[in-house]
Formats: structure tokens, C-alpha cells, sequence
């Protein structure tokens, strides 16, 4: 049975509170007593909830990190980013995932009402921006990871999609082909629209396919185009797993990559060096994002100013064998 704080009143003769004046260091408490308090807690083991030692300091030295769920493609990368600038400042990770909808959204709210965490870092679940900045604007600090081009009014960490999606066409275009597919993300999303806007403007003509981010979209994607005898030389996919699912089509109907059709997709990922062939993509410095956002968050609350403006980090097109 755990010890708690009554267990060490009891045994020491004083109060609850005066306990919670010795494990909180607030120097209200005379040298005798603070000694035989501190030698109960020895004796009996007694571990202080952190919760509560945050709440007496006015700091749970936790940082907050909400994410719409650990599956993503590149979330790992950018939770490693977090981690690692976090616990070298001395502070701990409290991860949040909305698997559940709703009901993991209400379970996170009441970890924020509860001060669980001095700070939040978010890659923003679905339809809950609205909530994350009325918490900001009641006072919880904030950095966003990946804005998708919403830009609210919170810091942020963004990269540049327009240009990421102008390289790929660059690429394509320097490399001779010039009937390409894309195959976007969701449209409602503004980092898929600005990817597509950086490649019209120097491709524009292109066949488009609407996806969903998964490697079903973009293998249908190219059945379709191939079933309807449409002409491409080129696929530019809005990341790296349904340009995978590109490349499953082709090789099924007996498209050679990069001969007949180069596929060249969005993030580099782990996967993108381990297709067949391996995939030429527009590299996003997920684990960078989440380096810059943390240490944005741990300066704020050291005291310094919040950046009024998106922190921008340049995405690099990466050249491998699926278009070189």
C-alpha cells in the first residue's frame, strides 16, 4: 500500500500541511521539525506525488504534448525531437493522444484544468484548434507543431510546403518529364493546397488526384489513371506512404520506376530509404520541428517573449532512385 502524507503526519505528530512545508522546501518550518519530518519520509518511503509538488511550487516542471495519434508516419520523429530537448532541461513528457475523440479530448482538457503540465506542445487532432486556443488564451502557453498553414495566434513551427511541392517540380521538370499526377492530401488541409500551389506554378500541367494520405490513395490513384489510358511520366505523391502505394500500382501493371513513370514523394520518412526502388522525396525536418518547439515552449516559460510570427524551417529535396 502506498505511503501518503496523512501516513507521515501521523507518525512525525504534526499537521498535513506542515508535511507538505517540508517536501515543498518553503522554509516556514523550524530546523527540529523539518528533521524529524524528513527522517519519517526516509523511514517510511514516502514518494510525493509530482502533481502536487508542481502545485505548491507554481511549476510541474511536466511539458504537455498533444497528438492526434502515435501512428502517424512522422510522428515518432517528431516526439523524439521533444523528448530529447525536454529531458535535458530537466523536465518531464506528458503525452496526450485523441484516439478516442471526444472522449480522449475531455480527458486532456482535465489534465489542463488540473495544471498537470507548466506548457502544451500540439500536432493538432482534428477540429480542435478552437479549443486549443481558447486554453492559450486563458493563460496556457502553446507552441504548435506543423500549423498546416492555419497560422493561429500562438506560436508555431512550420515548414515551407510551398516550396517543397515547387522542388519536386523543379526535379521532375529538369529531369524531362512533364505530364505528371499528383496525388494530394486532404484539400481542407492548407500545407496540401500550398504543396499543390508550389507545383502548379511550375508544372502546371498536371493531372490531379485527391487523397487521403494513405497508401490505398495512392495506389488507386494510379489504377484509375491507368484503366482510363490516361498519359503520365511522373507521380509527386503528398507524402511518402501513399507515394509507396504509387509505386505498388506501377509495379503491378508492369511500370518500370524510374523508367516508364518517376514517383518522387513528401516527408522522408524511414520508409522512403526502403522501397523498391528508394523513393526521391521533399524532406521535412520532423525531428528538428520538435527540437525547435520544445526549446520555443521552455524559453516562454523561462520568461522570454513568445515569437509573434511562424518559426519556418526549410524542407530539402531529397534525390534517390525513384527519380533521380
Amino acid at each position: 500500500m502506498r505511503v501518503t502524507i496523512a501516513d507521515v503526519a501521523r507518525e512525525a505528530g504534526v499537521s498535513k500541511t506542515t508535511v507538505s512545508r517540508v517536501v515543498n522546501t518553503k522554509g516556514e518550518v523550524g530546523g527540529p521539525t523539518a528533521a524529524r519530518v524528513r527522517a519519517v519520509i526516509a523511514q517510511l518511503g514516502y514518494v510525493p506525488s509530482s502533481g502536487a509538488v508542481g502545485l505548491a511550487r507554481g511549476s510541474s516542471r511536466t511539458i504537455g504534448m498533444l497528438v492526434p495519434s502515435l501512428t502517424w508516419p512522422w510522428i515518432g520523429e517528431v516526439l523524439q525531437g521533444v523528448v530529447d530537448t525536454v529531458e535535458a532541461a530537466g523536465y518531464g513528457l506528458l503525452l496526450f493522444t485523441c484516439n478516442r475523440g471526444a472522449e480522449s479530448v475531455d480527458r486532456f482538457t482535465s489534465q489542463v484544468s488540473a495544471r498537470a503540465f507548466d506548457g502544451l506542445l500540439v500536432v493538432e487532432p482534428d477540429n480542435t484548434l478552437d479549443t486549443i486556443a481558447a486554453m492559450h488564451r486563458k493563460g496556457l502557453p502553446v507552441v504548435l507543431i506543423d500549423d498546416r498553414g492555419q497560422h493561429p495566434d500562438f506560436p508555431s513551427v512550420v515548414t515551407t510546403n510551398y516550396e517543397g511541392g515547387a522542388s519536386a517540380a523543379r526535379h521532375l521538370r529538369a529531369t524531362g518529364r512533364t505530364r505528371p499526377l499528383v496525388v494530394t492530401g486532404p484539400t481542407h488541409f492548407p500545407c496540401v493546397r500550398d504543396r499543390l500551389r508550389g507545383f502548379h506554378e511550375i508544372l502546371p500541367g498536371h493531372q490531379v488526384a485527391v487523397g487521403d494520405f494513405t497508401e490505398l490513395s495512392g495506389r488507386l490513384a494510379v489504377e484509375k489513371l491507368l484503366a482510363d489510358g490516361a498519359e503520365f511520366d511522373s507521380v509527386f505523391a503528398h507524402n511518402d506512404v501513399s507515394a509507396s502505394g504509387a509505386l505498388r500500382a506501377l509495379r503491378a501493371a508492369g511500370r518500370t520506376v524510374p523508367g516508364d513513370i518517376a514517383v518522387v514523394g513528401f516527408d522522408d520518412i524511414a520508409m522512403a530509404q526502403h522501397t523498391d526502388p528508394p523513393l526521391t522525396t521533399v524532406r521535412q525536418p520532423v525531428h528538428r520541428m520538435g527540437e525547435t518547439a520544445a526549446r520555443m515552449l521552455l524559453a516562454h516559460l523561462g520568461g522570454a517573449r513568445a515569437p509573434e510570427e511562424p518559426v519556418v524551417l526549410a524542407t530539402e529535396l531529397v534525390v534517390r532512385q525513384s527519380a533521380p
